[in-house]
């Protein structure tokens, strides 16, 4: 697995315009919305911790989606022609779509620390990138979960329904205070809700119970949809 981990990092990393936009595009948002929110009086900490989860929730599912091209021309069929278990190419998957999920909150917090001139202590800064990074592993997963039901036809459609829903209805972008009380209840109900609560918490020096909370919160999400994805890769095994 080690060998196939290595050639999946080597691969992504050359792709320069994947990780050009995956990084562009949540520091372009934060560029456009932090001083509307500021001048609403949200702190630019708090747009920052939002934009971050964003960016790294959208990197991750993009390469776990991306395995559905992969299955698509048969590269999987391939690999199980190899020494390489399924559990170490599913495992190699999704640390890939957490390397390339750091890069965007480390984006998004260096610009907010230069642009908007937020200010944490080195403990806070860690927390804030690391709390955010960590927390998008059930996302990594999530990809991964869409790249074993869509084809490369489809992918566009089930990947942009998931993120649109996860990112809005989540409260990435909009405080869920402001929902209505049944969209609230939805939202509280997605993953994504929960990552906010760690960047939102980590970017205002927050912690205590409700990061617990939101760290429990996403760690049963990842268990639920590693177990997803294990399944529903051998039922897709057993029909190859």
């Amino acid at each position: 697995m080690t060998g196939y981990l290595t050639f999946e990092i080597r691969r992504t990393l050359r792709d320069a315009k994947f990780l050009l936009f995956a990084v562009a595009l949540p520091v372009g948002l934060y560029l456009l919305m932090a001083d509307r929110f500021i001048d609403q009086g949200a702190p630019a900490s708090y747009v920052m911790g939002g934009v971050a989860a964003f960016g790294a929730m959208k990197a991750a599912l993009d390469v776990g989606a991306r395995t559905a091209v992969e299955r698509g021309i048969g590269w999987q069929r391939q690999l199980r022609l190899t020494p390489l278990s399924g559990s170490g190419y599913l495992l190699a998957k999704a640390s890939v779509a957490m390397v390339v999920a750091l890069p965007p909150v480390a984006g998004v917090s260096l610009v907010a620390g230069l642009v908007s001139g937020v200010h944490l202590s080195a403990a806070g800064w860690a927390a804030a990138v690391l709390g955010v990074w960590a927390g998008t592993v059930p996302f990594a997963l999530l990809g991964l979960l869409i790249g074993q039901f869509a084809t490369a036809q489809n992918l566009q459609a089930y990947q942009g329904a998931v993120l649109l829903v996860l990112s809005f209805i989540g409260g990435l972008f909009i405080p869920v205070s402001t929902f209505p009380q049944a969209l609230a209840a939805v939202a509280k109900i997605l993953p994504s809700y929960w990552l906010a609560q760690v960047g939102h918490a980590t970017a205002l020096g927050g912690g205590g119970a409700d990061s617990w909370q939101a760290a429990l919160v996403l760690a049963l999400y990842a268990l639920v949809l590693g177990a997803a994805v294990v399944v529903r890769y051998r039922r897709d095994t057993a029909r190859a």
